[in-house]
């Protein structure tokens, strides 16, 4: 896969939500409000929840040529044989408010339902909080983490709302400025809680920034650095992650001297580094190109990495085709015990089923894309 610019949507929802009490003891919902690009072209997309309210998150990195949207026509028969579903993550959270846990309700009858519900929808997933909206950020965020640590869980959540998000593309969008995002962080921080969260920071932050100036690439990272020590300081438990790309992106050298500035390398501000976030390349590519980093970085030894395992089960695609590519097929379900040296986790953090806009309306939940994850079809 060329090494392009990873292309992040404009429209799509959080992963999952519920309601909460804002720090006035108002009631307000946790579902963030709607956040769309300025643009009004069709664009890829990632998690989501509910169709009536939107947010953003990455998409695969893409090549320079973008493939045309292909038709479906009709679900295919389920195949008659698949395997067990994996067992489910005893200490991650699954949130109970995302488009495919609204499907399998609605679809009780669909012969797809049982594996998508079993395959998909029982796995945890991350939350993602892509919307500018100050003033219910810290209700929103305490909402999941609350109860994530009512069930002796841990959620995933991330943040996406650096400004000049996705270098003005499809996905641009965040906060009018840095000094405006420097206190949704704050904000988002105050929603921490005490309990275990791990926190997916900002992707596409550090490995998407060539389009800056060497003035704007040095403000945000000093505002990342600044997000990571707020965010840990606000909960010595939260376990904070920085945007590494992917093994088929950057060289590790090159992404470990972005982390650096950025904070990364500080058990001050992080934890560690993130991989392959929306994208498709195989456990074992990011787990060697994730040590590969932290090597490079040379924080403490403490620092560790996190994978986005959610798709990649047949690996990348040729050619680097990036929109919902054919072929591909879930990853290894969520956990906290890989057994791998350096690698904390592997995480869904793009909800698989959400189209990236050619098997599906882009952000929306495709039960045809969903199985097809399922059976590598």
């Amino acid at each position: 896969m060329a090494a392009a610019a990873s292309v992040v949507v404009a429209v799509g929802t959080v992963t999952g939500f519920v309601n909460a009490l804002d720090q006035d003891g108002g009631t307000d919902e946790a579902r963030p409000t709607v956040t769309r690009s300025p643009s009004l072209q069709p664009l890829p997309a990632g998690p989501s929840a509910s169709p009536s309210t939107t947010s953003a998150s990455p998409s695969p990195s893409k090549s320079s040529s973008k493939p045309s949207p292909k038709a479906k026509a009709t679900p295919k028969a389920p195949k008659t044989t698949a395997a067990a579903a994996p067992a489910v993550s005893a200490r991650l959270y699954r949130h109970n408010d995302s488009q495919v846990l609204d499907w399998v309700r609605a679809n009780r009858s669909d012969p797809r339902r049982p594996l998508i519900e079993s395959r998909i929808a029982d796995q945890p997933a991350a939350v993602w909080f892509a919307d500018y909206t100050p003033s219910t950020i810290t209700s929103r965020v305490r909402a999941v983490t609350s109860t994530a640590a009512a069930s002796g869980r841990v959620p995933v959540v991330v943040p996406y709302a650096i400004p000049n998000r996705d270098c003005g593309g499809a996905s641009q969008g965040g906060a009018p400025d840095l000094g405006a995002y420097d206190g949704w962080i704050d904000k988002f921080a105050a929603g921490l809680g005490s309990g275990e969260v791990i926190v997916v920071l900002e992707p596409d932050s550090l490995a998407l920034i060539d389009c800056l100036s060497a003035g704007d690439r040095a403000r945000r990272y000093a505002s990342l650095a600044r997000a990571g020590r707020v965010l840990k300081a606000a909960n010595p438990r939260a376990r904070v992650y920085y945007d590494a790309g992917h093994s088929g992106w950057n060289a590790a050298a090159a992404q470990a001297a972005r982390l650096r500035q950025a904070g990364a390398a500080s058990a001050a501000s992080s934890d560690g580094v993130f991989t392959n976030v929306s994208n498709f390349h195989r456990t074992a590519e990011e787990a060697a190109y994730a040590r590969q980093v932290l090597s490079a970085l040379a924080g403490p030894s403490s620092l560790g990495a996190v994978i986005d395992t959610s798709r990649n089960g047949n690996g990348a695609p040729a050619e680097g085709e990036w929109c919902d590519p054919a072929g591909r097929k879930l990853g290894q379900a969520p956990t906290l015990r890989t057994g791998q040296s350096r690698i904390d986790a592997y995480l869904w953090v793009k909800l698989p089923g959400e189209s990236d806009g050619c098997k599906g309306a882009p952000g929306t939940f495709t039960p045809g894309y969903a199985y097809d994850l399922v059976t590598g079809g």
